[in-house]
């Protein structure tokens, strides 16, 4: 009898100890990542909370309007190309690459609202909207309101970029993201980039008293015909004519 009653009552202490653990097992614990800002909003991204680093996440559980957005909390990679004027309404393209950081997340998810609808504590590929309406945006508007009065002869492009990046930063920190640096590339088509290379070499020749020598260098280049070379196709073997029979 004693040794049933023991049994028995092993058997509920352990019964109690699985009903004691349960509610840990369901919930589980979720922690704010030190290389992400975590943001959370309980009344669908009216407002949102900054969870700090190493601090446990709520849930929301029942609540439709809870959603969890995690911001890398690290430098970023974009790129923009599009189309510029420069002065004398010389028209090209541009490739811009830059690296940036969200410096203010909580600026930054109000400014690009959409990503609190993914409700996943993984963005992803969202960042790449979030650059095209956000970042790439205000470049579009500061290259163009400066490259207007830009001659396209002599463009630098390391001395506009020096001249851009504070400006562009004006824009950029009130919506929760800094540039960090930039490049800019221009693209010219064939013969605005003729243009380009003949009034550059103009300038040398003037510099070193050539100039007549230049305008006939350059003349003679420009009435040159283009050599196209092209491979013929392989011969294809003669036919190898039937011996007749003798």
């Amino acid at each position: 009898m004693k040794k049933g009653l023991l049994l028995s009552k092993a058997r509920m202490a352990l019964a109690g100890l699985v009903v004691a653990l349960s509610p840990v097992a369901l919930t589980g614990c979720d922690y704010a990542k030190a290389n992400v800002n975590t943001l959370v909003t309980d009344d669908c991204g009216v407002n949102w909370k900054l969870i700090a680093a190493g601090k446990s996440v709520p849930k929301g559980v029942g609540n439709p309007c809870f959603y969890k957005v995690t911001i890398p909390d690290y430098p970023m990679q974009g790129d923009s190309h599009f189309k510029v004027v420069f002065a004398e309404n010389v028209l090209a393209s541009l490739d811009v690459s830059y690296d940036y950081t969200i410096t203010n997340p909580m600026a930054f998810i109000q400014e690009a609202k959409y990503l609190g609808k993914t409700n996943s504590a993984e963005v992803g590929t969202q960042f790449e909207a979030a650059e095209n309406t956000v970042i790439d945006k205000r470049i579009k508007d500061a290259v163009r309101g400066r490259l207007s009065k830009e001659d396209v002869v002599t463009f630098s492009p390391s001395d506009f970029e020096d001249l851009l990046l504070p400006e562009l930063n004006k824009l950029l920190q009130p919506r929760g993201v800094t540039v960090n640096f930039l490049s800019l590339v221009p693209v010219y088509d064939e013969q605005t980039a003729q243009a380009v290379d003949v009034a550059t070499a103009m300038k040398i020749y003037t510099s070193k008293n050539l100039g007549k020598l230049g305008e006939q260098v350059i003349a003679n280049r420009a009435g040159a015909s283009r050599i196209v070379v092209e491979t013929p196709a392989a011969a294809a073997p003669a036919p190898v004519a039937e011996e007749k029979e003798k």
